[in-house]
């Protein structure tokens, strides 16, 4: 996999697992930028989901790692941007399917959830799944139109 411009953030329930995917992302030559939090301290999750939503949004990454206790409140905060399509991933086939069918952009996980083994494992498929279009494309067309 060629390398990829990312953006990562976690709030104090996803910090350690923060740690340890960035860590690997930057052993694989991607280049991530972190938004924090960086201490254990309690913070708000949307305070760190916001800017790495930003980030995607604005083309200045490419995809968006989030971690949360549980990877849902993450979630919910990146998806309200539009554009974004956040997706907590539990496992393998889950990361496959949000990238090829969803055209995904943003990875969430729950740090109190899952290890990270199984963490790393799906955000390394999320990030190798390229987008299917066709029958797809008029789908996530549907998700960006403004309700009316």
């Amino acid at each position: 996999m060629s390398p990829l411009s990312l953006a990562i953030a976690a709030d104090h329930g996803g910090l350690d697992l923060k740690r340890q995917l960035l860590a690997a992302l930057r052993a694989a030559g991607h280049q991530v930028t972190d938004f924090g939090t960086d201490g254990s301290e309690s913070v708000d999750y949307p305070d760190y989901a916001r800017p790495v939503a930003e980030a995607l949004t604005s083309g200045a990454v490419r995809f968006g790692v989030l971690v949360c206790g549980s990877g849902i409140g993450m979630a919910i905060t990146a998806n309200r941007h539009r554009g974004i399509r956040a997706a907590v991933l539990h496992n393998t086939t889950e990361a496959r399917l949000t990238r090829a069918h969803n055209d995904a952009n943003i990875a969430c996980f729950g740090g109190r959830t899952l290890g990270v083994e199984v963490a790393l494992d799906c955000l390394l498929t999320f990030l190798a799944t390229p987008y299917e279009g066709g029958r797809h494309d008029c789908r996530i067309a549907k998700i960006e139109r403004p309700p009316a």
